[in-house]
C-alpha cells in the first residue's frame, strides 16, 4: 500500500529499484522479486544501491489491539525482527549505510490523548505488531551504534491515499468514544516526510532517530517538533479544509 502511493512522488527525484514479493503496478521501474527473509534475495536487491526505504509489513494491528494468533506472532517476528536484522546486516556489509525505516505509532498504546515526544512516550503497545515494530527500532539503533549506519525510523499514523484520505475526512467522526483519534496522514505529507528523511540521513554517521509523522497539523495530540527541526517537515494537508 505505502509503496504504491509513494512511488509517483519518489520516482521523479530518485532512480528507484523495487524489491518485493509481488510485482508492482509500475512497469517503468527496475524490479527485483524476493523476500526480506531471504539473504540471497536481499543481496541481489542491494547491489549498486545508495539508500534504502524499508516499507515492509505483514499482519498489522492497531496500537490498542491485544488479540493475536500464531500467524500474527510468527509473521511479525519473522519480518519485523529477524528479517530486518538480516537485511541491515547484509546492507552494511554491502556498503549501504543509510536508509529510512518505516515504523508505526502502534509501538505506543494508542488510547492516550497526548504524545509529548518520541523519547518520552513509552513503547507500551499491547499488539504483537507494535511490539515487534518497536523491537525493529531497537535493531536499527543497534546497527547505527555498532556498525556506523544512519537510519531514521518514521513512526507513521494512519497512512492514506489521496482518495481514501479525503473520503475519511468527510465521513468520520472527530473522536472515538474514549476521546482518542486516529490521525490519518495524506500520501503527499508521507512522501514529503520520506524525501526529507532521505536527505537528512546523508549527513554524519552512527545516528538513529525515531520521528513522529502524523496528519495533525495543529499538534493537537502529537508533538511534531522533532520532525520540524530535523526534517523541516510539517503536514500540509489540513482536515479542516476538507470537511
Amino acid at each position: 500500500m505505502m509503496g504504491s502511493f509513494l512511488t509517483p512522488y519518489l520516482k521523479n527525484i530518485y532512480d528507484l529499484r523495487i524489491f518485493d514479493l509481488a510485482e508492482p503496478k509500475y512497469n517503468d521501474l527496475e524490479f527485483i522479486q524476493g523476500s526480506m527473509t531471504n539473504p540471497t534475495d536481499i543481496t541481489k536487491a542491494l547491489d549498486g544501491i545508495d539508500l534504502f526505504i524499508n516499507l515492509t509489513m505483514k499482519n498489522p494491528q492497531g496500537g490498542s489491539e491485544k488479540t493475536q494468533n500464531l500467524e500474527d506472532i510468527q509473521n511479525n517476528y519473522d519480518l519485523n525482527t529477524k528479517g530486518l536484522h538480516t537485511f541491515l546486516y547484509i546492507a552494511q556489509k554491502e556498503g549501504v549505510m543509510r536508509g529510512v525505516h518505516t515504523s508505526t505509532m502502534s509501538v505506543h498504546y494508542r488510547k492516550r490523548l497526548h504524545y509529548p515526544s518520541e523519547e518520552l512516550v513509552p513503547k507500551d503497545t499491547p499488539s504483537v505488531y507494535g511490539l515487534t515494530k518497536g523491537f525493529g527500532e531497537d535493531i536499527c539503533n543497534y546497527f547505527c551504534r555498532w556498525f556506523g549506519m544512519n537510519i531514521v525510523a518514521l513512526r507513521l499514523t494512519g497512512p492514506r491515499s489521496d482518495e481514501d484520505w479525503k473520503k475519511e475526512i468527510k465521513e468520520r467522526k472527530d473522536k472515538n468514544p474514549d476521546g482518542s483519534r486516529l490521525w490519518i496522514t495524506h500520501e503527499k505529507d508521507l512522501a514529503n516526510a520520506y524525501i526529507s528523511a532521505l536527505d537528512f540521513i546523508q549527513k554524519g554517521h552512527s545516528r538513529f532517530d525515531p520521528i513522529f509523522i502524523a496528519g495533525d497539523p495543529e499538534n493537537t495530540e502529537h508533538n511534531l517538533s522533532k520532525a520540524f527541526h530535523l526534517l523541516q517537515w510539517t503536514p500540509e494537508m489540513n482536515p479542516e479544509d476538507y470537511r
